[in-house]
């Protein structure tokens, strides 16, 4: 998995630099108020390692994080 940046040009993704393969998977995060931001290194391995495991089914969802919420005291 790599992270790469790009520009929406025409209605499209641009990503300037790289070429990705016909039909790779791709996931978009956008921030409508173009805001942007920045990541170490370590920030960037730890996002990496967070995305790796949700892809592995290893997550919470929503419900079950708010019901261990009403379980502390």
């Amino acid at each position: 998995m790599r992270f790469l940046s790009g520009k929406v040009i025409g209605g499209k993704i641009v990503v300037e630099g790289e070429t990705l393969q016909e039909g790779s998977r791709v996931t978009v995060l956008t921030d409508l108020d173009e805001q942007t931001f920045s990541l170490t290194s370590e920030q960037e391995e730890e996002l990496l390692q967070a995305i790796a495991s949700v892809e592995r089914g290893e997550f919470m969802d929503g419900d079950e994080f708010l019901r261990t919420l009403g379980q502390q005291d």
